[in-house]
């Protein structure tokens, strides 16, 4: 399948679906497809653009995984190190045994303030304080659930935005810094990604794309009560297409962190279960793996008025990114996407 006919099939589905974001496609090191679609903006008919900033919700992960690796490659952490030597350990009823790595690949068992097994409607999910007082790790570990532990430590995968919440506390009690100014200055400014960053829902900057909620009556709104003002070390990072091809080059390359350490980030360590036959956890990142698409490693968000996968199939060295400012927006794109690239191989 040449660049012409993926091109094709791609602008049916971005019509055919409404979509809202950004399509991004590069084979071999070369573009074959990239369009913006919708509106950024719908009351004021803002368009998205290539460059539009949207928010990627979980895919924030992989920027909290690549700043512990950065503080354990500067020796001052180690994946075995419990997690409680290293923040104050308000949780009796959670076990000090609990390890950075158990943390980075969602095996260490904590109850989940946000747990996605759980929840039945993303889109009018809240917390017991207002979102508006979430403006960093520290401000979530009041609303962490005061029960026992989903299991032992290490015995298996559930997946638990608190423990990526409890990375970034980590991240800033061994760093000596905010979170977001230690993965700015440590993880966006090496690899160029001059747009990204964690941004006040409330003071976005320009050309961000708003998040937005399809109600019953088929009307719109915006995410802005529905998120964390500001995004943690779980979720809520904003980023364009262009700068996460620059975070996966500059990944893949060894130029955030060694190629020892992205070896290890990139295999899989857990079997993701719940999320279907052929996923696996790494380090902060997933690993498709076992059937006709063969290998993929991938990022990937969902939260209300926020839909997202980034990653690179492996066997066509294809590097994949589909953002959407809306909360189902990014899959049926991505699964005609798919489609067109099985018929390609």
């Amino acid at each position: 399948m040449n660049s012409t006919d993926l091109a094709r099939i791609l602008d049916v589905s971005i019509e055919e679906n409404a979509f809202s974001g950004v399509v991004y496609v590069r084979q071999n090191g070369q573009v074959v497809y990239e369009r913006a679609a919708g509106y950024a903006d719908r009351a004021n008919r803002r368009a998205n653009t290539l460059e539009t900033r949207f928010g990627i919700a979980s895919g924030t992960k992989f920027f909290t995984a690549l700043a512990i690796g950065k503080l354990i490659e500067a020796g001052k952490l180690d994946f075995a190190t419990k997690v409680a030597q290293c923040i104050p350990w308000d949780f009796p009823r959670y076990s000090k045994e609990i390890t950075i790595r158990q943390l980075l690949t969602h095996t260490s068992g904590i109850p989940d303030y946000y747990d996605e097994e759980n929840i039945e409607d993303f889109d009018n999910f809240t917390v017991a304080v207002p979102w508006s007082e979430l403006r960093g790790p520290k401000d979530y570990l009041p609303v962490f659930p005061d029960e026992e532990m989903k299991f032992e430590p290490g015995a298996r995968f559930s997946y638990s935005n608190g423990g990526y919440i409890l990375l970034g506390v980590v991240i800033e009690e061994v760093a000596g810094m905010p979170y977001r100014d230690f993965v700015a200055q440590k993880i966006f400014a090496p690899a160029g990604m001059a747009r990204s960053g964690y941004f006040a829902m409330n003071k976005l900057p320009e050309n961000t794309a708003f998040g937005y909620i399809e109600e019953e009556d088929g009307e719109w709104r915006t995410n802005i009560y529905n998120l964390p003002i500001i995004g943690a070390s779980d979720g809520g990072a904003y980023t364009t297409a262009h700068d996460l091809a620059r975070l996966w080059d500059a990944f893949w390359d060894g130029e955030i962190l060694s190629q020892e350490m992205v070896e290890l980030y990139t295999q899989p360590y857990s079997k993701a279960e719940s999320e279907g036959p052929h996923e696996h956890y790494g380090h902060g990142i997933w690993i498709h793996d076992g059937d006709e698409r063969g290998r993929e490693t991938y990022i990937t968000g969902c939260d209300a008025g926020v839909s997202m996968k980034s990653g690179l199939i492996h066997a066509s060295n294809t590097l994949v990114t589909v953002l959407s400012n809306t909360t189902e927006g990014a899959w049926p794109v991505l699964k005609d996407l798919y489609k067109a690239l099985k018929e390609e191989n």
